[in-house]
């Protein structure tokens, strides 16, 4: 894994790949090289104009490339739903990138938080409803955050009516995040499935989340972090693009910077509470009742 770059993809030839958040940042920079070693790629975006023009851009920079853009709104489970039923065909990864960043207090179409509500319950439904069309050896990456080590559930105030901060909201949606991969992975090998899932994280990278949720301190705060101390999308996206294609990317592992905030691709630890089965089960039920969502996996053990 010692310096893994995106020189080291393998060839991607006849796979599909679907990147969620993928006009901007680290999902743009995963659907170009994804793209660039030959995968069918679907740029799931919220915006048409801005996803327009990030796929004109990468046609420019990958000629040939395989690349389809469709319309996804994490923050509206009819959304969700509408763009699951409307994918076809062989899924080889599903990359679950998209994210919103610290915003004022907010709420989704469905009357969720907007940070839990796109982050992770649209993403929960997403690989719910795709699950049964992803290859054999298929992978689902869910992309975290470090600081998701700051974050808890808020299980009597999902929605931060009581109490509201943008930057502990955010850590739980990314907490989320770890207990839903992790917990994926449980059922995936309970049920005998050789589907992979696989977390990651990209350190402090530049990319526009920083600026484009929050507001006052916090942006200008991440405008200066994104000069002075993020490394580049490009290099943030390692650690998702490796959890996506490497051989070397087990179920259940978390793949993020080697020096922590920066760096190459490796393995890292969640933190230890984000490991917890029971916190992991409880998120799962709430997240089924919350999404209508339920999941057709069953113990291969007992049956």
């Amino acid at each position: 894994m010692n310096g893994w770059t995106s020189d080291d993809i393998p060839d991607l030839t006849g796979k599909t790949m679907i990147v969620t958040g993928a006009n901007s940042g680290l999902g743009y920079v995963s659907s170009r090289e994804l793209a660039r070693k030959g995968a069918r790629v679907i740029m799931a975006v919220r915006d048409r104009s801005r996803g327009e023009q990030a796929l004109a851009r990468l046609a420019g920079e990958v000629p040939g490339a395989a690349v389809e853009l469709r319309l996804l709104d994490l923050a509206d489970l009819d959304s969700v739903r509408g763009f699951a039923a409307g994918v076809d065909g062989r899924i080889d990864v599903l990359m679950n990138n998209a994210g919103v960043m610290m915003p004022p207090r907010t709420l989704t179409r469905q009357g969720f938080e907007l940070q839990f509500g796109a982050n992770h319950l649209g993403h929960f439904a997403l690989t719910g409803l795709l699950l049964d069309r992803l290859a054999e050896d298929g992978r689902v990456v869910t992309v975290s955050s470090d600081l998701h080590r700051r974050g808890t559930v808020h299980w009597d105030d999902l929605a931060g009516e009581r109490r509201y901060s943008p930057v502990a909201f955010y850590a739980q949606s990314k907490f989320a995040n770890v207990l839903f991969g992790l917990e994926l992975d449980r059922r995936l090998r309970a049920a005998g499935s050789a589907i992979r899932s696989v977390l990651a994280h990209p350190g402090y990278s530049a990319t526009n989340l920083q600026t484009s949720g929050p507001r006052g301190l916090i942006a200008l705060g991440g405008r200066i972090g994104n000069r002075l101390l993020a490394q580049s999308a490009d290099m943030g996206a390692l650690d998702q693009l490796f959890a996506a294609v490497s051989p070397d990317a087990e179920g259940g592992q978390f793949i993020g910077p080697h020096r922590g905030m920066r760096g190459y691709p490796a393995v890292v630890q969640p933190v230890e509470s984000a490991k917890d089965p029971a916190s992991a089960r409880r998120l799962w039920t709430l997240s089924e009742e919350l999404t209508g969502v339920t999941y057709d996996l069953h113990d291969a053990k007992a049956s």
